[in-house]
């Protein structure tokens, strides 16, 4: 058996089995440290094990159906170690906990440990500064603040004082628009870990961050966790809760490790996406369970302005041994996304009753930066994704979202407002229980899909399928048990791909160059 260190951290850890299993573990196994057991009957490939000291070497050892695995590891150095609770914390859930929090954050030393210990502590918004870990003991519990006059307001715009230069911070669904600072913030600032079995509630199904959703009313929603400008973070352990909007927030970021956490906002709840790295570079989304009222992980890189102005791409992604469990999109690419997107891995993932699985969402108008390239989807499964595979360059998002511009089937003229998808490879992939198309790629005809490759794919068909719309665009009626629609995509690939229980044509292909089976 063969283990894999994720990451150390001061007073925790976390591993990964080394197999092709899709986020649970062949079989139960049980995991010892220093001859010591921890954990019993642990199911899903990564787990993490806490209460440890700080620069101190262990010795793991995972054992299932006896195979046994062992692995030897040394945990972070801590500097000083900082109790909140001495900061004067009361932890009822009802006292305003915030200014005592932030203060045992903000003195801190640099390589030290911020412990905020059991106790549910009434809070807004909280800024961590460089280079200390913020540890969450079990039963502890950050809880939202429920008033939005007690949030600051993150400006979308700070101008600079030779008037050229902007910097920006608040961010509203790829725009720079002044926001409610999220619950966690972490800005221009490097070297920060949250970790723990805490629970980081938002609260906001007890507020009013659900009505009106798509009005500003003071700002627009704030995010549960944002970062902005920063380096070397890693969140871990966590559980997640109510977030006001989008859950996971990382903007204009480098090196975000986000492992083995666990979301969960509620099914209604609007736009609540996961996680949403945006214009990022360098993400590992690791060994997490998420259940959310939206998308379960979405990447994006801003709209237009941004893509024009900054041309940050979101790249080099890694979304393993994960399960998204009920969203509308398993993972979702879009549709802000007018920086790029590249260099996507999606691995080991299992996808449970979304709406979509892996779905792409762009539309005239997000701009020449708009190139996403270089995304691979493999060993995969879905359970009962009502489509599993879609592209849609006809996505009829914004106010002008369903006008001609945005809609036409006739070629338009390529120019710095057109978008372009480059290469998709999906291989080693098993759908079940799909109900309304097993694939819909829609390219625009005047710049076509570059390349759809499929390798040792079977979709299959509930018999009981209802139908629906695969794809958001004007002019694709609702569909049941399609096969494979495609349109405008210059080469396809087809290796080994088996679709049982589909209804009319298998393929329906229009203005597709090169189709290549075997």
């Amino acid at each position: 058996m063969q283990i894999k260190l994720l990451r150390a951290m001061t007073r925790s850890a976390v591993f990964e089995l080394c197999n092709e299993s899709c986020y649970y573990a062949p079989s139960p196994f049980s995991v010892a440290l220093d001859g010591r057991t921890v954990m019993q009957d642990q199911k899903t490939n990564v787990f993490s094990v806490y209460g440890l000291e700080p620069a101190r070497s262990y010795e793991l050892r995972v054992c299932s159906d006896g195979d046994t695995g062992t692995l030897y590891f040394t945990t972070e150095s801590e500097s000083f170690f900082v109790d909140a609770s001495r900061y004067g914390l009361v932890g009822d859930g009802v006292t305003d906990d915030t200014a005592k929090l932030q203060a045992a954050i903000a003195t801190c030393p640099p390589g030290g440990t911020v412990y905020v210990p059991a106790g549910t502590y009434r809070t807004q918004s909280l800024f961590l500064r460089g280079s200390i870990t913020l540890y969450l003991e079990k039963g502890c519990t950050l809880l939202g603040g429920t008033d939005r006059r007690d949030y600051p307001i993150l400006p979308g715009v700070l101008p600079c004082h030779d008037e050229v230069h902007e910097h920006y911070l608040g961010s509203w669904e790829g725009n720079p628009l002044d926001c409610f600072a999220g619950l966690l913030n972490i800005i221009n600032t490097a070297d920060v870990t949250i970790t723990g079995q805490g629970t980081i509630d938002a609260n906001a199904d007890a507020g009013d961050w659900y009505e009106n959703v798509r009005q500003r009313r003071g700002a627009w929603r704030p995010r549960l966790f944002f970062t902005n400008g920063a380096r070397n973070v890693t969140l871990h352990g966590v559980k997640v809760r109510n977030s006001y909007s989008w859950t996971i927030h990382p903007t204009y970021s480098r090196d975000v490790n986000i492992l083995d956490i666990d979301i969960l906002n509620r099914a209604d709840s609007p736009n609540t996406d996961g996680i949403d790295p945006e214009a990022c570079r360098g993400v590992n989304i690791i060994g997490n369970n998420v259940h959310v009222g939206d998308d379960c992980i979405a990447l994006k890189s801003g709209k237009v302005f941004m893509g024009s102005r900054l041309g940050i791409p979101c790249s080099d992604i890694v979304i393993r041994n994960c399960l998204l469990d009920r969203g509308h999109g398993g993972v979702v690419i879009g549709s802000e996304m007018s920086g790029g997107v590249k260099n996507v891995q999606v691995v080991q993932c299992l996808m449970n009753r979304t709406d979509r699985g892996f779905r792409v969402k762009t539309r005239r108008g997000r701009g020449k930066n708009a190139f996403i390239d270089g995304l691979q989807f493999r060993n995969v499964r879905m359970v009962g994704v009502l489509a599993p595979f879609v592209i849609n360059m006809f996505y009829f998002c914004d106010p002008d979202g369903k006008t001609d511009y945005v809609q036409s089937r006739d070629p338009l003229p390529v120019d710095d407002m057109t978008p372009r998808l480059g290469s998709l490879l999906l291989e080693d992939v098993v759908a079940t229980g799909a109900q309304y198309a097993g694939c819909w790629f829609s390219g625009l005809p005047e710049q076509p899909i570059e390349s759809v490759e499929m390798r040792n794919v079977h979709i299959d068909f509930a018999p009981d399928a209802k139908a629906g719309q695969a794809a958001m665009q004007c002019y694709s009626e609702p569909c049941c048990k399609l096969g494979v629609f495609a349109e405008n995509v210059r080469r396809i690939h087809l290796h080994k791909v088996d679709i049982v229980g589909y209804e009319g044509e298998c393929l329906q292909l229009h203005n597709v160059g090169t189709l290549e089976q075997d």
